[in-house]
């Protein structure tokens, strides 16, 4: 891990200021949909779809993921330069950090406290084994790899082959009755298999891990064609002809989605390559929108709120994590410092649906409050 100090922030160069910020929105969304106030009480587009389906918050992730690949377009000239052992040292080392981030985040903070109050260290080998900053590590790692070795061709290779051979492995190996639903897809069994049911995530009522080893594949693909995008703008420069290629690709990723729908249906939890294609043409339009707006047209007044977001993504996204439990750890008479905030603060004079998503907007601006310290004091933490 890096920590600069520099007089000039390390994020993506102004040239290309749509790019961090559509980096620095992300962060911001997702720490939105992440930290609700009551998760029984949300506003439908910050919910994501039970299961098939698509809403705004299914868009979160693989858009850092896209995001991730934005910013490997201007890195990966200077690792393709490396010899192989300073490819993989490099590379593989930004890996193993990201993901051990992610997995000691899970463990965070590392004890339990029984109902009489006893405390307990967790058992570290127990702690549910992957996370969002996991598959970003390794979609970060697999994407590197196929760039390295195949270039632009190999990567347009290796994304068919995924897409298609994800599908192929979820329809064959997927129960015959219902080769895509939660119990019997290819993903769980080898999920439960490979890394065994305590260790992985048990929100869907049964261990079923959306950030699982083979619905990663498919991720992989989210990274490439963020990486993909970056290198056309640089090729093509900010101009209208390609905002209107980046609308043009856009549009038809997303037909080819709903098409495909039909057959390997959108969802978000078992990462199917239609919700692939749907994702990155929606960030292709997003994209166009804010070269438009910020680049072409020079509107840039309102682009300083998300690039403090852009400029520190990864530490900003852990504080995010951190600081919620911590407020869940900190005890006010018989409930917790978390609580009666909520409590006091918001549903003591909002609906519910309205206070749930006031606290979390609240709260993502307390982190931007953290990220806007770190740029006035010119302190980025980078892997």
């Amino acid at each position: 891990m890096k920590i600069s100090q520099n007089s000039i922030s390390p994020g993506i160069s102004n040239r290309y200021l749509a790019l961090d910020v559509l980096r620095g929105l992300t962060i911001a969304f997702m720490i939105v949909v992440n930290t609700a106030g009551d998760w029984s009480n949300l506003f439908a587009p910050l919910a994501h779809a039970k299961w098939h389906g698509f809403t705004p918050t299914d868009l979160v992730f693989p858009t850092f993921l896209f995001v991730v690949g934005n910013a490997m377009s201007f890195s990966m000239k200077k690792l393709q330069q490396m010899d192989t052992a300073g490819f993989f040292k490099k590379v593989g080392k930004k890996t193993l950090l990201i993901f051990l981030i992610g997995w000691l985040l899970n463990a965070f903070p590392f004890y339990d406290v029984s109902d009489t109050g006893a405390l307990s260290f967790i058992d570290i080998t127990e702690v549910r084994l992957f996370g969002v900053l996991q598959r970003i590590a390794l979609c970060y790692f697999f994407g590197a790899v196929v760039l390295y070795y195949g270039g632009i061709k190999g990567a347009w290779i290796f994304s068919g082959i995924a897409l298609f051979g994800y599908w192929a492995i979820m329809y064959f190996f997927g129960d015959t009755a219902d080769p895509y639903g939660l119990t019997g897809n290819a993903a769980i069994k080898l999920d439960l298999a490979l890394i065994g049911p305590e260790r992985m995530y048990g929100g869907e009522g049964i261990p079923f891990d959306p950030e699982g080893i083979l619905s990663t594949l498919p991720g992989v693909v989210n990274v490439i064609a963020g990486f993909l995008a970056g290198k056309m703008i640089q090729k093509l420069g900010n101009t209208m002809e390609t905002v209107k290629k980046l609308l043009a690709i856009g549009l038809i990723l997303i037909i080819i989605a709903y098409i495909w729908d039909q057959f390997f249906p959108i969802n978000k939890k078992i990462w199917t390559s239609s919700y692939v294609l749907l994702t990155v043409g929606i960030d292709l339009l997003l994209l166009a929108l804010l070269v438009a707006v910020i680049e072409v047209k020079n509107w840039r007044g309102w682009t300083y709120f998300f690039e403090v977001f852009g400029r520190n993504p990864l530490i900003l996204y852990v504080l995010s994590g951190m600081v919620v439990t911590i407020l869940y750890m900190i005890p006010i008479g018989d409930t917790t410092l978390r609580a009666f905030i909520y409590a006091n603060f918001f549903t003591s004079w909002l609906a519910p649906k309205m206070a749930s998503f006031l606290f979390a907007f609240s709260y993502m601006l307390l982190i931007w409050v953290i990220g806007l310290w770190m740029d006035k004091k010119r302190i980025y933490i980078k892997v």
